[in-house]
Order: structure tokens, then sequence, then C-alpha cells
């Protein structure tokens, strides 16, 4: 007998841009928005019967309707939104999941002040939130951020590992160390979802800096203890934190010396390190 087995279906890739004009200043916020629904689909599946069939073009054209109208003023609370209004006016689906990451736009400085009306694209790091629920359900909630390329230039060593017959990286306490973090934490309890954002981000970035790195994984588990340890909110944290390695230039053929100064930086192949962190008890 074959059957059906777990199924969604959605609409991804929906594009907003959302300008709140005040008086003084505009605010202007950049979201990528993905809907998956799953629930009572069956019989379109089986038999091509489209009548419990929320038509994807429907749900892009429902996240700006609702952009237009909402009173959200971060991801978290506009997904939120998003999903009570599809469960609303649809019994037949079972859960709704709404994925949407940002693209990050600052106040251009001019004069040394923000310009009100005037943005620059910061960095290629997005803040992404997926939030989930059934009719039923509570929220599940999700946020994080992803691609925040950072590098530090001291306090980072790579010694006591594994020497074998295919080794040939050479130990040393004083190396370059970048990575372009990725980070989940998952909400035990709800807050001021843009306050707490800044403060995980400011958490994560101030542990990179003054870690004295054994690792990739030491730093790793610091930054993630020190966000749970000061972030009661959060049940756990998962952190990604690929190696971008950038290479000592070997100048002693030129007659040169190289004090740690002239590297090269390859993408590929990287170290790739992940971990979650979480709460006991």
């Amino acid at each position: 007998m074959i059957t059906l087995g777990e199924n969604r279906y959605g609409k991804s890739r929906v594009r907003l841009v959302r300008v709140t004009r005040g008086l003084e200043r505009h605010d202007l916020r950049e979201w990528t928005v993905e809907i998956l629904l799953q629930g009572d689909f069956e019989s379109c599946f089986k038999d091509g019967d489209n009548s419990k069939i929320l038509a994807t073009d429907t749900m892009k054209n429902t996240v700006y309707s609702l952009a237009r109208k909402t009173g959200a003023g971060c991801m978290e609370e506009f997904a939120k939104e998003l999903i009570d209004f599809i469960l609303r006016r649809n019994p037949q689906v079972s859960n709704a999941e709404v994925a949407i990451s940002e693209n990050a736009w600052d106040h251009v400085v001019t004069g040394g002040k923000p310009h009100p009306t005037t943005f620059v694209k910061s960095s290629e790091e997005r803040q992404t939130t997926k939030i989930t629920r059934g009719q039923q359900d509570k929220f599940s909630i999700v946020s994080g951020l992803e691609n925040l390329i950072i590098m530090k230039t001291a306090d980072s060593g790579f010694e006591g590992y594994i020497q074998d017959s295919l080794t040939t990286l050479p130990p040393t306490a004083d190396r370059l160390f970048g990575t372009a973090l990725r980070a989940n934490w998952n909400y035990a309890a709800e807050g001021d979802f843009d306050k707490l954002r800044v403060n995980i981000r400011e958490i994560l970035l101030a542990v990179f800096a003054g870690h004295a790195s054994k690792s990739v994984q030491h730093t790793l588990y610091a930054m993630g203890e020190a966000v749970l340890e000061s972030v009661p909110q959060l049940s756990e944290i998962e952190l990604t934190m690929p190696n971008i390695h950038c290479l000592l230039v070997d100048l002693s053929r030129f007659g040169q010396d190289n004090p740690n100064e002239i590297f090269v930086p390859t993408d590929e192949p990287h170290g790739y390190i992940e971990a979650r962190i979480r709460r006991q008890g």
C-alpha cells in the first residue's frame, strides 16, 4: 500500500521593503519572508482536488496586505501576526511556519549626524527568525543571525592537537581567527525581541573579541555560555563558526621575514564547527 507521508507547501522568498515614516525620521526594513503550511492536503496530492489549497500567490499578497496594516515593530511580532491570520482563516491548516530574514540598512551619516531619510546597506549580515504554531498550540520562536563576518588578529592559537603521518599544519600560539558566524537561539519566554537581539549580538561579539582562544571550539562554547548566563529568556543557543583561514605567506624566498603580518585569505576548504549549548535543569 502506498500512502502520502509528511508534506508541506508554501511561498518562498517574498521580498518586502517597509518604510515607517515619522515626522522627523524614516525607518527602513528589508525582509525576505517564507511561509510553509501543513494540514489536510491529501486530496490535492492524490486526487488533484485543490479545494483545501490556499494559493501561494494569496500567501504573497497576505504578506503585503498585513505589512500595510501591522503595528509590529520587529520580525518576530510580524511573523506571529501572519501565522495567526492564516490559521484563523484556514481551519484545514494544522501548522504554519513563517521564516523571515532581514538585510540591515543604516542611516547615512553626513556632517557627523544620521541623515533622517537616506540609508546605506551596512553589511551582508542578516537577522533571522522562524516562528511556528499549530492551531491549538503556543508559538515556537527561534531567532538568530547569519553571515556575521568577524576576525581577530590576537589572542588566538591552535596547539596540542593530534600529530600523525598526514599532519602538515604547524602548531601556532598566534594566528588570525576569522569566521562567518551563524547563531540561532530558542526563546523560553518572550520579551522585547529587538532589544534582546541587540543584547545577544553584543555579548557574542564581546566574548569573541576578549576570549583567549585555544581553538574555534573553545571560543564558540565561551560565546554560547555567556549568552545563556546573561539572557534568561533563552533556553538554548546554536552557534555555527566556519574557520575562515588566512594563511601566512612564506616570504623567505625573497629574503624577507614575515612577523605575522602578510597573509593570503582562503575561502575553501575551511574548518566547520557547530554546537548547541543548553541550560540544564
